[in-house]
C-alpha cells in the first residue's frame, strides 16, 4: 500500500534537498561571519499573578519564537511550545519570556507541525495542566508513543470545541519531518481561536453587538483592503521604540472581549491567507517574520516580513503580532533585519503604527480593559 504523503494547496518546490541543504550550509558559513547579532529581543518581567489569577481577561502572552500562552474564554492555551536552551547546535538568543514552571495549567496545547522548533517534547512534558493537545493529520501517533494521550487531529478546516472556545485548523505552505524517513506523512497548518457567543453571554460581560465590533474594525479593515498596491518605498527605518515602552501594557490596543485570534504556524506566502480572511473575521494574527535568507532556499517555506504584512493584509484583521525571531539562528536573517525589514514594509503600506504590536518576551497584552 503506498504510503500518504500530505502536500501544500500551491504547487510549490520546496529547497529541502540534502543537496540544496548542503549548498546553504556552504553558503552560511561566509555570510554569518558578517552578520550582526548584538541585538536581542528584550525581556520584561511577567505578570505571573495576573496569568495565574485570570480566568477570563482574553490576553496574548510571547514566551519566544512561535510559543504564545494565550487565555481565552477562561482557557490556557499554548502554541508551539519550545522552552528548549539550544536548537540543533544553535544556543538560545533569548531566554524565554516565563520560566516554564511559572506558566500557569495548561488547558490546550496547540501544535502546527513537527519540525523540532514546533514541537519540543521535553517542553511538552513539563507543562502543568490537563492539556489536551491538538495537532495536524498524521501526527498524533508520535505523540501518543511519547506517553500522551490526550492527542486530538486535524485536516485543514476541521474544528473542535473545547469549553466554549472553537479551534480550527487551517492551511499553511510548509512542509513536516522529524527523521529521514517520515517527510511529509503528517500535516501542518494554523489555528483559528474563536470565542463562541453563547459563551461570552454566560460569563455576564458585557460584549459589543456585531455591527459595534464591525463599526469599531471596519476602518483597519479597509485599510488593509485599501493599501493594495502602493507603490511608494521609504529607504530608511525608524528604529524601534524601547523596551521601557514596550513593556507599557497601557499603551496597546484594546480590542475585543470575545476576540478571534489567528495563528498562522509557519508558512511560506501563498493564496490560503486570503481564503482564511474570507472564512473569519479576525481580530489579530499572530504571524512569523523570521528565518526566510537565503529567499532561494527558505522562500516557499518561511515568509520574508514584506510578505507577512501582505499575508496579514490578505487575512483582513485588525492587528499583527509578529513572532517566529529573535530565539534561535535558524536561517541566515538577523533578529534586527527582520524588524527592520518589517518597519519599512510597514511605512510603505501605510499602515498604522498601533496596528502592528511588536511584543517583547513576557509581556502580557490584555485585549480588553479590566
Amino acid at each position: 500500500m503506498r504510503i500518504k504523503r500530505f502536500v501544500n494547496q500551491n504547487p510549490v518546490k520546496l529547497q529541502n534537498s540534502l543537496k540544496q541543504f548542503k549548498r546553504w550550509r556552504k553558503e552560511r558559513i561566509r555570510k554569518l561571519r558578517l552578520k550582526d547579532y548584538s541585538y536581542r529581543v528584550p525581556n520584561v518581567e511577567p505578570d505571573v499573578l495576573f496569568l495565574h489569577q485570570n480566568n477570563m481577561q482574553p490576553s496574548i502572552t510571547w514566551i519566544g519564537h512561535s510559543t504564545f500562552l494565550i487565555q481565552l474564554a477562561g482557557l490556557n492555551i499554548v502554541t508551539d511550545p519550545i522552552w528548549a536552551g539550544q536548537m540543533a547546535f544553535q544556543k538560545r538568543l533569548s531566554p524565554p519570556g516565563i520560566p516554564i514552571q511559572d506558566v500557569p495549567p495548561i488547558d490546550i496545547v496547540l501544535i502546527s507541525h513537527s519540525h523540532y522548533d514546533h514541537l519540543n517534547i521535553s517542553s511538552l512534558r513539563q507543562l502543568a495542566g490537563a492539556k489536551q493537545i491538538l495537532v495536524p493529520a498524521g501526527l498524533s501517533a508520535k505523540l501518543r508513543l511519547r506517553g500522551f494521550t490526550n492527542v486530538q487531529e486535524l485536516n485543514w478546516w476541521e474544528a473542535v470545541t473545547v469549553r466554549g472556545v472553537k479551534f480550527t485548523f487551517v492551511p499553511s505552505q510548509h512542509w513536516a519531518r522529524r527523521n529521514p524517513w517520515d517527510t511529509n506523512l503528517s500535516h501542518w497548518g494554523g489555528f483559528v481561536m474563536e470565542v463562541q457567543q453563547s459563551t461570552i453571554e454566560n460569563s455576564g460581560e458585557h460584549v459589543p453587538s456585531k455591527e459595534q465590533a464591525e463599526a469599531a474594525l471596519s476602518p483597519y479593515r479597509e485599510a488593509a483592503i485599501s493599501s493594495y498596491g502602493l507603490k511608494e518605498t521609504i529607504k530608511q527605518t525608524k528604529d524601534l521604540v524601547s523596551a521601557k515602552k514596550l513593556s507599557h501594557v497601557a499603551e496597546r490596543p484594546i480590542v475585543s472581549a470575545s476576540p478571534t485570534i489567528y495563528f498562522a504556524g509557519d508558512s511560506g506566502y501563498f493564496d490560503g491567507f486570503k481564503e482564511i480572511g474570507s472564512r473569519f473575521r479576525i481580530d489579530v494574527t499572530l504571524m512569523p517574520i523570521g528565518a526566510y535568507e537565503p529567499e532561494w532556499f527558505m522562500g516557499p517555506q518561511h515568509v520574508t516580513p514584506e510578505e507577512a504584512l501582505q499575508a496579514f493584509e490578505d487575512t483582513c484583521a485588525g492587528w499583527f503580532v509578529p513572532m517566529h525571531y529573535g530565539a534561535f539562528k535558524l536561517a541566515d536573517d538577523t533578529p534586527r533585519e527582520a524588524l527592520d525589514r518589517l518597519e519599512a514594509e510597514r511605512c510603505r503600506r501605510t499602515i498604522k503604527e498601533d496596528r502592528i504590536v511588536i511584543l517583547p518576551h513576557g509581556e502580557t497584552w490584555r485585549l480588553t480593559e479590566h
